[in-house]
């Protein structure tokens, strides 16, 4: 009887084990959340240079971060990542990229974008180019020269490999503080605040 109930409890101790070994190992589901008033000031770039300091966001952090461990970075309409190489290598303001970041626009509903694009569809910033187009159909906005009004453009997702290799999708949702529907561009202290919807996968799978 003494041996039998001694095997049952090793059996008992050995299934407790890799119960919590199998706890211990899963890994944490994507994480989805919406990025709210994120500012992004800067001064001229009308008919000079544009100037002053990025804001570096981090997506497994979830906020304005200001270490190396930043994904994406904005500056007025401006938009980099941290992967490559500065665009503007004489711009002082702007970061040096530290990390393994890169982005692949993929055109689409944000829900509609679970996987992740081919590896040759991602881009880094280099010298005098951003990963995130200034202009064309993947720029990330339109401007609209009668009501001044600066949209997210529909239908563009953007996939981010972050500064330490994990991936984030995201979509513009708003430059306007607090998201209005209707923005007034004449209230300039509203401007340059981006909200936007994201999902981050730390996972290793490559599915949202």
């Amino acid at each position: 009887m003494k041996t039998n109930f001694l095997k049952l409890t090793l059996i008992a101790l050995v299934l407790l084990t890799a119960s919590c070994s199998n706890d211990d190992d899963k890994t944490p589901e994507a994480v989805a959340a919406t990025a709210t008033n994120i500012p992004a000031p800067q001064t001229g770039g009308q008919a000079g240079a544009a100037s002053g300091a990025y804001t570096k966001f981090s997506f497994s952090e979830n906020k304005v971060v200001t270490t190396d461990k930043w994904d994406i970075a904005f500056r007025g309409t401006s938009i980099i990542v941290n992967g490559g190489a500065k665009v503007v290598t004489t711009d002082a303001d702007e970061p040096a990229r530290t990390g393994q970041g890169a982005v692949s626009i993929v055109s689409g509903t944000f829900s509609s974008v679970i996987t992740f694009p081919e590896a040759t569809t991602f881009k880094q910033d280099a010298n005098g180019a951003y990963a995130f187009p200034t202009s064309g159909d993947n720029r990330w906005y339109d401007y609209n020269s009668t009501s001044h009004l600066i949209s997210a453009k529909a239908g563009k997702v953007y996939v981010v490999k972050t500064h330490d290799g994990k991936y984030a999708k995201f979509e513009i949702i708003s430059y306007y503080k607090n998201a209005p529907v209707t923005p007034d561009p004449l209230k300039t202290e509203d401007t340059r605040f981006y909200t936007f919807n994201f999902v981050y996968q730390a996972n290793s799978t490559t599915t949202f």
